[in-house]
C-alpha cells in the first residue's frame, strides 16, 4: 500500500506538470551578467560498464551522459549523472545504452549530485531513432522531495532488457550529425544552401542554412540548440524551417523577398558531449552575447556583422529553446526595432490558430542585461526578437504544429509590413 501511494503521488506530480494551469508560469528570474571566460569541464570516460549479473551499460556514443553506475541489488542498477561543471541549472541530461546476457526485468534508478533535481521524464528506444516515454505504471519519482515542494532528486522504473540494445535518454537523442544530415537534405532544394560560419571550441563545424533570395537586403536569423538538452525547441525550429521551405504560394513569395539564415546547432560540442547546458568552454553560450568570449558566439556575431556591412538589414531573430512550459520571452514593448509590432502580432495569431492556446508572454525589461542572443541582436542589429521556449513534455505533434504555424504567421505578417 505504501508503494502504491508513493507511485500514485509521483504520477500525479508528473501529469500535473504537463497540464494547463490556472495561473501562468512566471518563467525564469531576470538574467544576470556572469563571467563567460572559459572554465574547465568534466569529460566522461567513454566505456562499456560491466556491472555484474550479466548487465552492461555504455556511454560510448555522441550525446551520451553516464558518469557512474553500480549494481545495488540483484537486478537493481543505480546510475549517477553529473554535469560538465558547476554552477549549473536543473537540466540534468542523461543518455546511455543498456543490455543483458539474458532476458530480465531490472529496477533502474537515476540519481544526481547534491542540489540537483530530476527534470526529464525518461524515454526508451530500440534504435536510437524512435522514442517512447517510460510506461507511467512502472515509473517512480522522489515523492518525498515533491511533498516538500522541491524537485524530485531521483527517478526509478522497471525496465525489461535482453541481449539487444536498449537506449535510455532524457529526451530524443538528436546530435550534431543528425542535425547536419537534416540540413543537408534541405540543402538539396534549389533555394537552400548550406555552409560553415565557424568552428566550435573543439573544432566542430557550426553550419548554417541560407534560405530564399541571397540578393535580398532583408534578412532573418534563426538559432537553436544553444543549450544541449533542449530538444523540443529544436523540434519546433525544424518544423518552422521546413515550412519556410514549403512549395506553396506564401513560402515562395516570402523566399523571394527575404533571405533567411538558420543556425540549427549553435553548440555542437555541448550536444555531442552530452552536456547539461554549457559548451566545451564550460560556459552557458546564451550568456555570452555581450562579451563574446566563446568561439561559437563570436562566429555568429561576425557572420551577422559581415552581412550588415553589405548594406543589408536583419528584421527578425528567433531563438528556439526548451523549458518546463511554453513561454515567449520578448523585447520590452516600448523598444522599437526595424519592423515594430510584428512579434506581438505573430504570437496573437498563434493564439487564434490553436484552440485553447493562451500564449505565455514575458517581455524583458527595457534595461535588461544584453547578454543573451535575442536581446543582444535586437540592440546591435535592430532585429525584432523573440526567444521561444517550448515545453519539455509538449506533445510532439503539437510541437510540429506550433513550429509550422509560427512560420506561417511570421511570413504573412512580415509580407504585410
Amino acid at each position: 500500500m505504501k508503494y502504491y501511494l508513493i507511485f500514485a503521488a509521483s504520477v500525479i506530480f508528473f501529469l500535473s506538470s504537463c497540464q494547463p494551469k490556472d495561473t501562468k508560469w512566471e518563467g525564469q528570474e531576470p538574467i544576470k551578467k556572469v563571467s563567460t571566460l572559459t572554465r574547465p569541464i568534466q569529460y566522461q570516460l567513454k566505456q562499456t560498464f560491466a556491472v555484474g549479473n550479466g548487465i552492461f551499460l555504455s556511454n560510448d556514443f555522441d550525446g551520451a551522459r553516464l558518469n557512474g553506475v553500480a549494481l545495488t541489488g540483484e537486478n537493481e542498477v543505480t546510475i549517477l549523472i553529473t554535469p560538465e561543471n558547476t554552477p549549473i541549472n536543473e537540466s540534468p541530461w542523461y543518455a546511455f545504452k543498456i543490455w543483458s546476457e539474458t532476458e530480465k526485468a531490472i529496477q533502474l534508478k537515476i540519481t544526481y549530485n547534491e542540489g540537483v533535481g530530476h527534470r526529464y521524464y525518461p524515454k526508451i528506444s530500440n534504435d536510437a531513432k524512435n522514442w517512447t516515454p517510460v510506461d507511467s505504471t512502472v515509473y517512480l519519482a522522489d515523492t518525498a522531495s515533491v511533498a516538500r515542494g522541491e524537485s524530485p532528486k531521483f527517478c526509478e522504473f522497471t525496465l525489461a532488457i535482453n541481449s539487444d540494445t536498449t537506449w535510455v535518454a532524457a529526451q530524443e537523442l538528436i546530435v550534431s550529425k543528425d542535425i547536419y544530415n537534416w540540413a543537408g537534405e534541405l540543402s538539396e532544394k534549389p533555394f537552400v544552401s548550406i555552409d560553415e560560419l565557424g568552428k566550435s571550441k573543439e573544432g566542430r563545424p557550426i553550419n548554417y542554412l541560407q534560405i530564399g533570395n541571397p540578393e535580398s537586403k532583408k534578412m532573418l536569423m534563426v538559432l537553436s540548440r544553444q543549450h544541449p538538452p533542449e530538444v523540443t525547441g529544436w523540434l519546433a525550429m525544424k518544423a518552422f524551417t521546413e515550412e519556410l521551405c514549403a512549395i506553396d504560394e506564401l513560402s515562395e513569395k516570402f523566399r523571394d523577398e527575404y533571405c533567411i539564415y538558420v543556425v540549427p546547432c549553435v553548440n555542437p560540442d555541448g550536444v555531442d558531449n552530452g552536456h547539461w547546458r554549457h559548451g566545451a568552454g564550460g560556459i552557458d553560450l546564451n550568456r555570452d552575447w555581450e562579451d563574446f568570449n566563446q568561439p561559437e558566439t563570436q562566429a555568429i556575431r561576425k557572420f551577422m556583422q559581415a552581412k550588415v556591412a553589405e548594406q543589408r538589414k536583419f528584421y527578425f531573430i528567433i531563438d528556439f529553446h526548451s523549458t518546463y512550459e511554453d513561454i515567449y520571452y520578448t523585447i520590452a514593448p516600448e523598444l522599437k526595432g526595424n519592423m515594430p509590432g510584428i512579434v506581438p502580432k505573430i504570437i496573437q495569431a498563434m493564439a487564434e490558430d490553436i484552440p485553447g492556446y493562451d500564449p505565455n508572454i514575458r517581455p524583458n525589461a527595457a534595461d535588461v542585461e544584453r547578454i543573451n542572443s535575442t536581446v543582444s541582436v535586437f540592440h546591435e542589429f535592430g532585429a525584432e526578437a523573440v526567444t521561444y521556449e517550448v515545453g519539455d513534455d509538449t506533445p510532439r505533434e503539437l510541437i510540429k504544429e506550433k513550429g509550422k504555424l509560427t512560420a506561417v504567421n511570421l511570413m504573412e505578417i512580415m509580407l504585410e509590413n
